[in-house]
């Protein structure tokens, strides 16, 4: 969606501003981190040689066992499940993809007649499939209903089959009334279970039907994973060390790269220059943390972080404190795009343009020493235009403008920020994104689409009450009920529809054949995934003390027990 702004006027009025203007305040709380992340700096990549040589051995016996033959899907499907939820399958995505493949074009039910009447396994081979773009049919499910169309009854007490179908149901499509079907069934059921289950399955329950699978941060969710993986009798040892020594070798370099990053904040000093804004760098390291956390994507975390640090100063110079006189003209700075336009820029804006300039010139190097300059020029056009959106949602506040739904809506879409993110994750991912990717992401396709509803709903649903108390432009909460005289409940209702089906929506543009290459898609599907984490029930990123400090701590301060390394 390409917003525009032409000729922007700069007022005659703005050349000699009067520094005594009245200025909005949010009251954002401090960065609760300080110089915590500093200290990782001189010692987090200390890496053991002998704990690296003892990862490369467990994987390979991880690889070994996983591509051995075994004529039994439903144990394959198991072990997959297991590699994916402790956050390891990164290091073996082509032996996945190859007995994921192997299971979808094998007549499963032929091999396996006993797990064919299992809940459990049926559910888990439709969640695996789907996951990795199989458009496996939902109609797997059709033999465990009874006459009237209705899931039997007999599954009330299958626990571990309802808590599999559940997870499955998340991987729905529009129109699959089956599964929206078995999503009621099962959170009905689940929910009447928890008080009778015993202490582990129940904290397994209820964390599902708060954070489910396929909605989670890897990461985040492997933390949680380690603990009730290893009270399995049946666990895989050998798979548990291997997992639990990756992630803290792994959380070792995360340290490390949010050290300097948090130096190069610190010099940047905005905690004093623009003490209006949020000072939120570790939780944007968090945030990026999220899209890509393999290693191979070192420079991209730490470029992506800066970006989204930036746009949040950005945001709140807009949202929160600029004039509309100022307001033109760093809109006109951006457009320009130059440093001799920091001229015509208020004292307070000039660091935030100076360092915007600064890293987008850094990744202009980088991508000119790989021959991929083209690439910056989709970053800056998408920031460009996030910025005339923020300018046109900045006027309606000015002008006490509430727009109705739609027009909200076609701006909003923007200003989430989330076409803009999805575009510049993009420019590090090495030789599997093609121009034609970048001209496909910068056209507005529905999973971009469908991601910005996910992005703005579920913000505004959860902050709108905060920012109208401190003056902020109206949300889609404000818009929805001006227009249809509907009450705040019925509006969010309706939202959380929108959300719901957009989640389908980037569901079915990951099924086979995809239009661009599954990994970039998972870029998308990532940064959904951020927003279900942080703002399912307040705005984590805004008021980060609450939960997202202790997402923080475990996945990035906390490192999981090593007592089981031992052979």
């Amino acid at each position: 969606m390409e917003l525009s702004i032409h000729a922007l006027p700069i007022p005659d009025s703005t050349k000699n501003m009067v520094p005594q203007v009245t200025r909005r305040s949010a009251n954002y709380h401090p960065t609760i981190w300080r110089d915590h992340f500093l200290a990782y700096a001189s010692h987090a990549m200390e890496v053991d040689v002998k704990m690296g040589k003892l990862l490369q051995q467990q994987k390979e016996e991880v690889r070994k066992m996983l591509v051995a033959t075994n004529d039994q899907p439903s144990q394959k499907l198991n072990f997959i499940d297991a590699i994916q939820r402790l956050g390891v399958s990164y290091h073996f995505e082509s032996e996945i993809e190859t007995a994921l493949q192997h299971i979808y074009e094998t007549d499963y039910d032929h091999h396996d007649d006993k797990a064919n009447d299992d809940l459990y396994t049926v559910a888990l081979l439709f969640r695996l499939l789907r996951q990795h773009g199989y458009p496996i049919s939902c109609d797997v499910f059709n033999k465990f209903k009874d006459d009237n169309g209705k899931f039997c009854e007999s599954l009330i007490g299958d626990v571990r089959g309802l808590l599999s179908l559940y997870e499955a149901t998340h991987l729905r499509l529009r129109g699959e009334d089956t599964l929206d079907e078995a999503l009621s069934f099962t959170i009905t059921h689940l929910e009447s279970a928890v008080p009778n289950l015993s202490n582990l399955v129940q904290e397994q329950v209820i964390h599902a039907l708060n954070q489910p699978i396929h909605k989670g941060l890897t990461r985040l969710e492997a933390t949680r994973y380690f603990f009730f993986y290893e009270q399995d009798d049946s666990h895989n040892k050998v798979l548990l060390n291997f997992a639990k020594l990756d992630f803290n070798l792994l959380q070792k370099m995360h340290q490390w790269e949010l050290s300097e990053i948090t130096r190069w904040w610190k010099e940047l000093d905005f905690g004093k220059k623009l003490p209006f804004a949020r000072d939120r760098i570790v939780e944007c390291y968090f945030w990026v943390l999220g899209v890509y956390f393999e290693p191979q994507y070192l420079l991209a975390r730490r470029m992506l972080t800066k970006v989204i640090a930036l746009t949040s100063i950005i945001d709140d110079i807009y949202d929160v404190y600029g004039t509309l006189e100022e307001l033109v003209l760093f809109t006109d700075a951006i457009e320009r795009w130059e440093i001799s336009a920091i001229d015509q820029l208020p004292e307070y804006m000039k660091p935030c343009y100076q360092a915007l300039l600064d890293v987008y010139n850094m990744i202009d190097e980088e991508m000119a020493r790989k021959g991929r300059s083209y690439r910056v020029h989709y970053a800056k056009s998408a920031m460009k235009n996030l910025v005339r959106a923020y300018f046109e949602e900045a006027k309606w506040f000015h002008q006490g403008y509430v727009p109705s739904i739609e027009e909200y809506m076609r701006v909003a879409l923007v200003t989430c920020g989330y076409t803009m993110l999805a575009t510049t994750s993009f420019v590090w991912m090495e030789e599997v994104v093609s121009k034609e990717a970048f001209d496909w992401v910068s056209s507005d396709p529905l999973i971009v689409q469908a991601l910005s509803v996910v992005s703005k709903l579920m913000d505004d649903m959860v902050s709108h009450k905060f920012e109208q108390q401190r003056g902020h432009v109206v949300s889609a909460v404000e818009c929805y009920m001006k227009q249809y005289g509907a009450s705040e409940k019925e509006v969010l209702v309706e939202f959380q529809k929108q959300v719901t089906n957009a989640w389908k929506d980037i569901n079915q543009e990951c099924l086979h054949p995809t239009v661009v290459p599954m990994p970039l898609l998972l870029r998308v599907v990532n940064l959904a995934r951020v927003m279900d984490v942080l703002y399912k029930d307040e705005d984590g990123y805004t008021h980060s003390r609450t939960k997202l400090k202790g997402f923080v701590t475990s996945v990035l301060i906390d490192s999981v027990p090593t007592s089981t390394y031992k052979e």
